[in-house]
């Protein structure tokens, strides 16, 4: 690959000792090492940390142990289905519903290296790329930066267009897998859809002379579906849905830093992924001759027929969807304690009552909750 990507690519090879030497000399990293390695001292992290000289070693050495680490800390049990419909010879971009700014990826990669099997690429907001250490940590572990819209939508169409080059260049001629999200930032409340903006973003890049569903097909999308027992960081997207009920939403300085590690650190009960199967030419050869509009929109819609009905549905969601609705529908998917533990959670909203109105509070915390019951409802519908 030329350097027309330099700009948004993750390090090569030869780019990562000089990176490694940076990680073990911040001064963060006695605190990340005692999280993934506790039982050795900072030094012998850092040493170790020194010697490694490539971008595999990274992952297999550090990144993985450290996903390891959080799935020990703070997941009961991570648990995977689909995988037959992953053929291990071919390069794939994983088009995943988000909920959580590091992990959907993250645990991905663990899945992947547990099988046998490469780790992908992942996209990165530049939003996120800030601060050299998770510059270098993030490119290392085979992180690409992405631009988010902003103000100049000039500038944000040409980002696009890189992007779009980019991933296929990496799918059609480095066979590299990639993981990206189904829309841009994580879902909030609970009700996940595909961004047709996403699926022309795709597209960008394929030839003047390509049909619109060769231009999909080729770069082998496979939707996949993460269902968390315990929602990532869902205090704090209660409290951000409330704020934007009211008016607009700015970011307080360091939030995404701390919706990072809340994501990490906080207890997530148990996960689950599904890796649904490809959407391929034949399967897109009916939106062929709709507009180019129309054609991304089914599309997204295809990939959320595949995604929502693969949801692994826990006891708090069908809790909070009887208690949004005040029924007893789906009685028999949890018992008493369990919807017990979901108000004793919810109590934790109490502390914003003497600022927000807190019967809007658990409202919107239950619909986090319930959202994914009524997707996959409706979308396992349509499939009969």
């Amino acid at each position: 690959m030329d350097n027309k990507f330099d700009d948004i690519r993750p390090y090569y090879d030869s780019e990562i000792p000089e990176a490694m030497q940076r990680i073990a000399e911040d001064p963060l990293f006695p605190i990340l090492s005692s999280y993934v390695f506790p039982e050795k001292t900072s030094s012998e992290v850092a040493e170790m940390v020194r010697k490694i000289k490539t971008i595999r070693e990274f992952q297999l050495e550090i990144m993985n142990p450290a996903n390891k680490a959080i799935c020990r800390n703070s997941i009961s049990k991570l648990s995977y289905s689909g995988f037959e419909n992953i053929d291990p010879g071919k390069a794939y971009i994983y088009l995943s519903n988000h909920r959580d700014i590091m992990l959907d990826a993250a645990l991905l990669q663990t899945i992947l290296i547990d099988n046998g099997l490469e780790t992908t690429e992942i996209t990165f907001g530049a939003n996120l790329m800030q601060g050299q250490l998770v510059i270098d940590v993030g490119k290392s572990n085979k992180m690409f930066k992405v631009e988010r819209p902003g103000g100049n939508m000039r500038d944000f169409f040409r980002a696009s267009v890189h992007l779009s080059d980019y991933m296929r260049t990496c799918i059609t001629q480095r066979k590299e897998s990639m993981w990206i999200a189904q829309r841009n930032g994580r879902t909030k409340d609970g009700v996940d859809r595909t961004d047709q903006g996403i699926i022309n973003m795709f597209r960008m890049s394929a030839p003047k002379d390509m049909s619109k569903t060769g231009s999909v097909a080729e770069l082998h999308l496979l939707p996949v579906a993460i269902s968390y027992e315990w929602e990532p960081c869902d205090i704090a997207k209660v409290l951000e849905l409330y704020t934007r009920s009211l008016g607009p939403y700015t970011k307080k300085p360091g939030e995404d830093l701390t919706s990072i590690i809340t994501g990490i650190t906080a207890y997530k009960g148990r996960v689950h992924i599904h890796f649904c199967p490809e959407i391929t030419a034949d399967d897109l050869e009916p939106y062929e001759s709709l507009s180019s509009a129309e054609f991304n929109r089914q599309t997204a819609a295809l990939a959320d027929s595949r995604i929502c009905p693969e949801y692994r549905l826990w006891p708090n969601n069908y809790i909070a969807h009887d208690l949004l609705h005040g029924s007893r529908a789906h009685s028999e998917f949890y018992t008493p304690e369990e919807e017990a533990a979901l108000l004793k959670h919810m109590d934790k909203l109490e502390e914003y009552g003497d600022v927000c109105d807190l019967d809007s509070l658990r409202s919107i915390m239950l619909g986090i909750y319930a959202g994914p019951v009524d997707s996959k409802e409706l979308f396992s519908k349509d499939k009969q």
